[in-house]
């Protein structure tokens, strides 16, 4: 299934990146890569199930390209394939301090999902999500 979002990677554990165009998938996939995330997909990400886990790929007529607004699209070394570890949405604001737990489901797997936040740290809080978790 092709879905149309962006993919990152911290050490092979995927974000996936969702919302409408012109929300800042790939901005956010930029900022992350900055950060040091492997970029698996921009904008069209095709998905899958391996052994009961969500894995995200590039197609192949977009590797290793990313977009940058304003700039043009951009060469980048990608990652072959990446099992997703979150879901982020940028079309929903999160309005709570402490959000609930949320959950998305890609193919039937439930990634625990965020909703966007305008704060600068937003970038380096999904980079720790990846490398950590999230605390009950």
């Amino acid at each position: 299934m092709i879905l149309h979002a962006s993919c990152v990677a911290l050490a092979g554990r995927g974000v996936l990146i969702f919302g409408p165009s012109g929300s800042g998938k790939s901005g956010l996939a930029l900022q992350l890569m900055a950060l040091g995330c492997d970029l698996v997909a921009d904008d069209r990400t095709a998905v899958a199930t391996r052994d009961g886990v969500a894995v995200a790929t590039a197609p192949e007529a977009i590797r290793g390209k990313i977009e940058a607004r304003g700039v043009g699209l951009l060469r980048a070394e990608t990652l072959a394939v990446a099992r997703l570890a979150l879901a982020v949405d940028l079309a929903h604001l999160e309005s709570e301090r402490l959000p609930p737990l949320r959950t998305h489901s890609v193919l039937g797997v439930e990634l625990p999902l965020l909703h966007r936040i305008e704060s600068p740290h937003f970038p380096a809080a999904i980079l720790q999500y990846l490398k950590a978790g999230r605390a009950a």
